[in-house]
């Protein structure tokens, strides 16, 4: 590790930090009806939609109505990207000629970017034609993300509103999160792709001539535009196979600095804008540095495993001082390799600038455990806001449980009601992740897709149905998730770890907006101080610890041990 590596990882949180207090504070504007500076260019757009669509954004919906509108758009998305998908072969802007999606892989890749996984069992070069990437991927890109938003929004209007029967409108939610938030952010930032070298063009393929003199092929497309959006909306699911490793789309250290921000800045915003709706900027705080303390603390362990280095290449004489370079890129290094790896994962992004399963076993522990802690630090766009109040929730009630009171958040009592649907929520993730991955585990359709035998490869499928169930996307790699298994089961765990969340999520949400916002008494547990944080943070790591270190220590722990052994490589 060195003082240049750790000043570019400060630099990054940094500049995250001071853009997400201030977008933070727009977004509340944004989703309070307050007017904006947007305003008189967009509320035009906003108002035709509206007109276009049928929808009234002054009608407001209970929490079931408004699940059922999120559920419905999102099945009607799904729908028409499978269609896509299974027609690719008669749509045009398909410049290779690729032919239709085969039907388990569309199902896999429908459910995947309607969750907002971005899981990818292909690679996107040899298999999607530009029309599919764009008004199909790109698409879902957007409006994932903006679901996410929109549920996010309803449960802060849950804590902030009194007796209340109604959370919001989700057609106006989504609309405001796609038109206020997302697209602007897509615009500047692709453009500032752009400039920094990635293809913006509808050809499929450009001929070149290396510096051997050898003639080669090589795929471009429209990559700048999926790129913004991918990171904005921590969708991940890149344009070409190697993803943010692919100098297409991250040519420079400067895009890879850009590539992080552009992940982390919405996310980040999220209890900046939640503190904004409740009227408390301490409750927002609180849950911020929660998330990037995690951040922090993650980027240093991978930091610190990778540039320690493997024993068994140091006893072959190759320089220690290089530390694990396998599987990485020289133009990012170590030490944004490892917050890339960190936020990615964090966050339910999943785009990757390094191989995962090439990092050592310490250093591949901290992204999948990243992930299993729920993606909420700091999460999805909307979806780690959501995740977080809900361990809040839980948290609040153990703290009422250690003094003997009523527990109360934000001035709403948490009573049997709320701690049930908790429960339901959180055990979600682990059934999906433990159930799908010990039935890979012991049948040949889950064992003969494994590159590695041994801890590795149930690191493999344990970060494969992590990876999904979490709505994260990334892959370890090694595993071959494009079989009709791996596409069926992996499918089904990302639909469970959004939708089986999202509705008990919800009714958490009505129950509590139809509570009585009763003021904070001198009984009452603070939640923005540093004592809630440690409690918070110590009920994070508990729930995880507890869920998964039984599986973790069968598979990257036990790797560890081999790699000090000399077994490692």
């Amino acid at each position: 590790m060195t003082f240049a590596g750790w000043f570019q990882i400060i630099a990054v949180l940094a500049a995250v930090t001071l853009a997400a207090w201030g977008l933070g504070s727009y977004m509340a504007a944004v989703f309070s009806g307050r007017r904006t500076w947007l305003t008189p260019w967009l509320g035009p757009v906003e108002r035709g939609m509206a007109a276009a669509s049928g929808y009234d954004s002054s009608v407001e919906q209970g929490w079931k109505a408004y699940s059922l509108a999120m559920l419905a758009f999102n099945a009607a998305g799904f729908l028409l990207l499978y269609g896509l998908m299974r027609l690719q072969g008669v749509l045009p802007l398909d410049p290779q000629g690729f032919g239709a999606v085969p039907p388990d892989l569309s199902f896999n890749t429908a459910i995947s970017f309607v969750t907002n996984t971005n899981w990818q069992s292909y690679a996107g070069e040899s298999t999607m034609s530009h029309f599919v990437q764009m008004a199909g991927f790109t698409v879902q890109n957007f409006v994932s993300a903006a679901t996410g938003i929109a549920l996010a929004v309803a449960l802060t209007r849950a804590f902030a509103r009194s007796s209340a029967s109604t959370i919001g409108n989700f057609w106006d939610d989504l609309v405001k999160a796609t038109l206020y938030v997302l697209l602007p952010l897509a615009i500047i930032i692709g453009l500032a792709f752009v400039r920094l070298g990635m293809p913006q063009t509808l050809q499929g393929q450009i001929a070149v001539t290396t510096l051997e003199g050898v003639k080669q092929t090589l795929a471009v497309g429209p990559i700048a535009s999926q790129e913004a959006i991918k990171q904005l909306g921590t969708n991940g699911g890149g344009f070409l196979n190697a993803n943010s490793a692919h100098p297409f789309e991250n040519p420079s250290a400067w895009s890879n600095y850009l590539s992080i921000f552009a992940m982390l800045v919405v996310s980040g915003a999220m209890p900046f804008m939640f503190g904004r709706m409740v009227g408390d900027m301490r409750q927002g705080r609180a849950l911020f540095i929660t998330m990037f303390l995690f951040i922090l603390v993650g980027t240093g362990i991978v930091y610190w495993a990778e540039a320690k280095g493997v024993p068994a290449l140091q006893a072959l004489g190759i320089d220690p001082a290089q530390g694990n370079m396998e599987g990485k890129e020289v133009r990012f290094g170590l030490a944004m390799t490892a917050l890339f790896a960190v936020a990615t994962t964090g966050l339910s992004c999943g785009a990757v600038n390094a191989m995962h399963s090439s990092l050592t076993p310490l250093g591949g522990l901290v992204p999948l455990f990243m992930i299993q802690l729920g993606e909420i630090l700091p999460g999805g766009t909307g979806s780690g806001l959501y995740g977080l109040l809900v361990v809040a929730i839980l948290t609040v009630f153990i703290a009422g449980l250690m003094v003997g009171r009523t527990p109360d958040y934000l001035g709403k009592k948490i009573e049997s009601r709320e701690m049930k649907l908790v429960m339901l929520a959180l055990l979600i993730l682990p059934l999906a992740i433990l159930g799908f991955s010990a039935v890979a585990a012991m049948i040949p359709q889950g064992l003969w897709s494994l590159a590695n035998a041994g801890p590795h490869g149930l690191s493999e499928i344990l970060y494969a149905y992590s990876s999904a169930a979490g709505n994260n996307g990334s892959a370890f790699a090694g595993l071959n998730a494009n079989t009709a298994w791996y596409n069926t089961t992996m499918g089904i765990a990302m639909f469970l770890g959004r939708f089986a969340y999202i509705v008990p999520m919800m009714a958490i949400a009505g129950s509590l907006a139809a509570k009585t916002r009763i003021p904070a008494s001198a009984g009452s547990f603070p939640t923005h101080g540093g004592m809630f944080i440690g409690l918070l943070t110590g009920v994070i790591l508990i729930l995880g610890g507890l869920q998964y270190f039984p599986a973790l220590a069968l598979g990257p722990i036990v790797e560890h041990f081999e790699m000090l052994a000399g077994k490692f490589f």
